[in-house]
């Protein structure tokens, strides 16, 4: 029965923590200040408060923003997001997008400079076109689809060997077993004619 009670509740305790605090940062109401705790993107919390009207991150060590990180902030009024080194390849495509839908009230995107690549530096992330923000990015796909045909000419060439080597072990199997056979009956008839003459 308490297992049955624990199970119930958990979903409501799950709840709960998504509404506490986020770890490294401060909140006050519906407040939630992480600015100029050097969070980098991996040390960045996983999720804010739904609640949340003021998101402040400002002066961090971001460089992108997890896919979906901001997407069930519903009632967001204002988020600071300046003073990062955005790194404006694809991993910039999601904040891109997410500055891109809020409202030109809001100013989000002021501040949200580029840091990298040098071609791009100094530009407003939102207002960067996906064309320039794929071309920075373009190495990445290259280098990737290369590591993947490498792997997988690798793969085959050691398929094949395996497949050789399978080949000769049943043949050689084989021609014992087949050899081994011949000699027993050899045996075996061996007394029958010797005993016919």
């Amino acid at each position: 029965m308490r297992r049955l009670l624990f199970l119930c509740l958990l979903p409501l305790f799950r709840g709960q923590r998504s509404f506490q605090c986020p770890h490294l940062c401060s909140c006050r109401g519906s407040e939630v200040n992480c600015s100029g705790r050097s969070l980098t993107s991996s040390s960045l919390p996983t999720g804010f408060p739904p609640a949340t009207t003021s998101l402040r991150l400002h002066d961090n060590r971001l460089t992108t923003l997890p896919n979906g990180l901001l997407d069930h902030l519903t009632s967001l009024r204002s988020v600071s997001l300046q003073g990062n080194p955005w790194e404006c390849d694809c991993g910039v495509l999601y904040l891109r997008s997410w500055l891109l839908r809020q409202p030109a009230g809001l100013q989000s995107h002021l501040g949200v400079n580029c840091s990298s690549p040098p071609g791009l530096r100094g530009r407003l992330v939102a207002y960067l076109t996906e064309k320039e923000v794929l071309e920075s990015c373009q190495y990445w796909y290259c280098d990737l689809a290369l590591a993947s045909q490498v792997c997988l000419f690798v793969f085959v060439l050691v398929q094949a060997a395996l497949l050789a080597v399978l080949i000769v072990f049943l043949r050689r199997t084989t021609e014992e077993s087949f050899t081994a056979g011949e000699s027993q009956r050899e045996n075996e008839y061996s007394p029958l004619k010797d005993s016919s003459f």
